[in-house]
């Protein structure tokens, strides 16, 4: 599947961060697309899209399909021998109301109607599922009982629940209904990429990605006063849509791959970073906070108690070393990815 011209594949999500991504890369390497949108006259979420029609002509057809509708694949995966699972549904935490209706059985539902398309469509070989490292641990808590401290693939998220992070619960459930899915039969082979936070320019204004929502705050000077000492495992946008790539192309592929950064970055380093190119930003913290004011403050800023005690100080080492031997992934420099992050909401916040 060496980036063979005329391939058709499918694309969910195509209009999110990963998804509009993943769509141009292919493009790029003369794939044929099939990508799907929750809305097609949705003018803010399709002009990317829309744009891609135009810069690679004949090679996108976007269909209009929902998670939640059975059946409403179908026609986008007819024709496809591979396809990626982007979409997923994500509310900002503050808007969900009941974990399960709005987090947990949206992931669920979606993955199985997508499994289900696939056990319609004879011609699909190749299932890339995107997941998340959220899978994997519930709390950073978790990943100091791992072997050596480290986050590597073997281990899935136990800890999560409906009340306790529905949206690690939702992914978790949703990754090990799909290997369930894959495991039942032996048409297709299925890869699952685990990222990290997933930062980077956006085609989109401000992604409804929960995992930005943190990063939105930093930048909105929530923090100016000084950085609390949460760290991430961070992911580049255009690794990430890569590593599909290479997940669907490298005919040995299988299991989990996590794509993050060797070593986590601290909302400080994120502010030193940014602040080295532009000085002048007031809203970012220049100093680090000590842990007290944070357990103090954190519940005002919608930071449970519990939350602060699985994450605030804590830092572990991620193994990426199946996505670098096996997928081929060369990780972008983490001061690029930031800086091409930050810029390109900046553009966004001008512009809108």
């Amino acid at each position: 599947m060496g980036g063979q011209s005329g391939t058709t594949v499918a694309v969910t999500g195509g209009s999110g961060f990963v998804g509009s991504h993943l769509v141009r890369r292919l493009l790029e390497r003369g794939y044929r697309v099939h990508a799907t949108v929750r809305r097609l006259a949705d003018a803010a979420k399709a002009r990317p899209l829309w744009e891609l029609q135009e810069a690679f002509p004949g090679q996108l057809r976007l269909f209009a399909a929902d998670l939640l509708k059975e059946g409403s694949y179908d026609e986008a995966f007819r024709g496809c021998p591979v396809v990626f699972h982007v979409a997923s549904p994500f509310l900002m935490p503050e808007r969900i109301r009941d974990g399960r209706r709005d987090v947990v059985d949206p992931a669920l539902l979606g993955t199985r109607n997508v499994l289900a398309a696939i056990e319609r469509t004879p011609e699909v070989r190749i299932l890339v599922f995107t997941s998340t490292v959220g899978a994997i641990f519930g709390d950073y808590a978790d990943v100091l009982v791992m072997d050596g401290q480290v986050l590597s693939e073997r281990y899935f998220n136990t800890t999560s629940t409906v009340g306790n992070n529905p949206y690690h619960y939702a992914k978790t459930l949703a990754e090990r209904a799909a290997w369930a899915a894959a495991a039942a039969q032996d048409r297709w082979r299925m890869a699952s990429v685990n990222p990290g936070l997933i930062l980077g320019p956006s085609f989109t204004p401000a992604s409804d990605s929960g995992s930005l929502f943190l990063l939105d705050e930093l930048f909105k000077g929530y923090f100016c006063y000084g950085a609390p000492d949460f760290s991430f495992t961070t992911a580049d946008v255009r690794d990430v849509a890569d590593a599909h790539i290479a997940a669907a192309e490298n005919p040995a592929a299988r299991g989990r791959y996590i794509v993050a950064a060797e070593t986590m970055t601290s909302f400080h380093e994120m502010a030193r970073i940014i602040l080295a190119r532009h000085p002048r930003d007031l809203r970012l913290p220049r100093t680090r906070l000590p842990h007290w004011p944070v357990r103090i403050l954190g519940p005002s800023f919608g930071l449970t108690q519990d939350y602060i005690r699985g994450h605030l100080g804590i830092r572990f080492r991620v193994d990426n070393s199946r996505s670098v031997h096996e997928l081929g992934l060369t990780y972008r420099p983490l001061a690029e990815t930031l800086l091409d992050h930050y810029e390109s909401r900046r553009a966004h916040r001008r512009r809108h």
